[in-house]
């Protein structure tokens, strides 16, 4: 979009961006007709949000300020309502403004459709992760439902089916105390990529390292000297997906490696950056691949393990480490086996490929039912790097209000106050920019209730501001991206 010099020029560059969002529902049919009857026209509004933030749209910002009109800022929920507005009235013929589509699925429906009906309307919803001994702690679980708990998270990277009944059982029990139901989520662990010591400190489980060192990353069955310091991974056939020059990231991101070399079944990669206190890699440690999609399946043999208990005893399910269609297709293929083809399901953006694959993502989930999305800011962070993590948090905020698809603001909220009593200055700060979600989790530690007493009381005072927040709505690279694969 070019600058504007004059409001006529505005209007018709305005007329033009109708125009071009007007023709998106023809030139997409194909693909709405896919998507369920109750989530058309939110898909429709997406495609045609992400149809406007391809553009950069700051001058035009500047200009309806200028004018002393709204501008199209928080116009998320109907871009193209919003857009028609601001014409009739440019135009001077503000009686014409449209009426808004009573049809139109609401973000607030659908959160309550997904996460039950809100403590408070001008919060968020609050999610506790569990730990193993809240099942024998009813007293705990009782105050947390008290003090604002209304959905419970159970990782099942952890414990087992035995351990995860006894938490929801307990959860039930303080939510009749209470006369407050908690919902049950239960997270999928997804693949877990670790390092496994092959060659030199194999038997310690680790072996030393110095930034600018060369080393060999191999797969188990690869040859090579016992003398050689090889570290290994716990998948298979990675080599031939990973490219030369390939950032690698070991133990969330502390440590940093480039690939120099191919071999067969083997890379070279040199230690760029060493972050730890302590110059080693350990085995067992994650493993991210920020520039490269591994074709690894999301939902492993446990996973699918897992599955009947949690149609069976939860509310949502948490799927990890999703990246691409394909891998939502499968879910529900599973879930359609196991008669419940509509559980509610939670789509986890925690990796570099799901922030650039969201809008296929969750049109692809669109044509089952309205799935909420995670951001799972711990190995995001990591993947997209700390300094963009602010940035498109916001961004993944703005594509799901569009598709009115409710989001929880995951990952370290409040953590330092969970864990010693004391937070950060930084932390409230964030705390606060999390009312932005409908949803905040919080982890376990030893301050749980405080942390939950201390977020209530943030998110309350926060979520009234909600509507000074302005937008400059420069043009979103997710936007552009999706725009440039052609469509089928």
């Amino acid at each position: 979009m070019k600058n504007q010099t004059s409001e006529t020029e505005l209007v018709q560059t305005l007329n033009a961006l109708l125009n071009e969002l007007n023709a998106i529902k023809k030139q997409y049919a194909s693909q709405l007709k896919k998507i369920s009857k109750t989530n058309q026209k939110s898909a429709l509004n997406l495609l045609q949000y992400l149809a406007a933030r391809k553009h950069d749209l700051r001058a035009i910002q500047d200009e309806l300020h200028s004018n002393g009109l709204s501008s199209l800022a928080s116009s998320e929920g109907n871009f193209i309502d919003s857009l028609q507005k601001v014409l009739s009235w440019l135009n001077g013929n503000p009686t014409l403004v449209t009426h808004k589509d009573k049809t139109l699925p609401t973000l607030s429906k659908n959160s309550i459709e997904l996460f039950g009906e809100p403590i408070n309307k001008f919060i968020p919803q609050i999610m506790v992760t569990y730990d193993k001994d809240f099942a024998q702690n009813l007293d705990l679980v009782n105050k947390l439902i008290h003090h604002g708990m209304s959905i419970a998270r159970i990782n099942c990277a952890h414990d087992n089916q035995e351990d995860w009944l006894k938490m929801i059982q307990t959860t039930q029990v303080a939510g009749q105390l209470n006369n407050k139901p908690c919902k049950i989520y239960m997270d999928l662990p997804g693949p877990k990529i670790r390092t496994v010591i092959l060659g030199k400190g194999k038997k310690e489980g680790k072996i030393a390292i110095n930034e600018g060192e060369l080393l060999w990353l191999a797969e188990k069955d690869a040859k090579f000297k016992t003398k050689e310091k090889v570290i290994g991974l716990t998948i298979e056939n990675f080599v031939s997906q990973i490219k030369l020059g390939s950032t690698l990231l070991f133990d969330d991101g502390i440590i940093e490696a480039v690939v120099k070399e191919k071999q067969d079944k083997m890379l070279r990669i040199m230690i760029v950056r060493n972050s730890s206190r302590k110059d080693v890699i350990k085995s067992d440690k994650g493993v991210n691949f920020p520039d490269t999609v591994l074709h690894e399946n999301s939902l492993t043999a446990f996973d699918e393990a897992c599955l009947p208990f949690i149609l069976e005893q939860a509310d949502m399910l948490g799927y990890s480490f999703v990246q691409r269609s394909e891998d939502i297709h499968y879910l529900y293929s599973k879930l359609q086996e196991l008669g419940k083809p509509n559980f509610p399901v939670v789509l986890k953006i925690e990796t570099q490929s799901a922030v650039n694959q969201l809008p296929e993502l969750l049109l692809t989930a669109m044509e089952y039912g309205t799935p909420g999305v995670m951001i799972a800011r711990g190995d995001l962070a990591v993947e997209i790097g700390f300094e963009r993590l602010s940035e498109i948090q916001d961004e993944i905020l703005w594509i799901c209000e569009a598709a009115h698809v409710p989001v929880i603001w995951a990952t370290q909220v409040l953590e330092n106050l969970n864990k010693s009593g004391i937070p950060t200055r930084a932390e409230i700060t964030d705390a606060a920019h999390a009312s932005m979600a409908e949803c905040v989790m919080i982890n376990k530690g030893e301050n749980t209730v405080k942390v939950l007493k201390s977020l209530k009381e943030i998110l309350n005072r926060n979520g009234r501001h909600h509507w000074k927040k302005r937008h400059m709505m420069r043009k979103l690279a997710i936007a552009e991206n999706f725009f440039s694969t052609p469509n089928e």
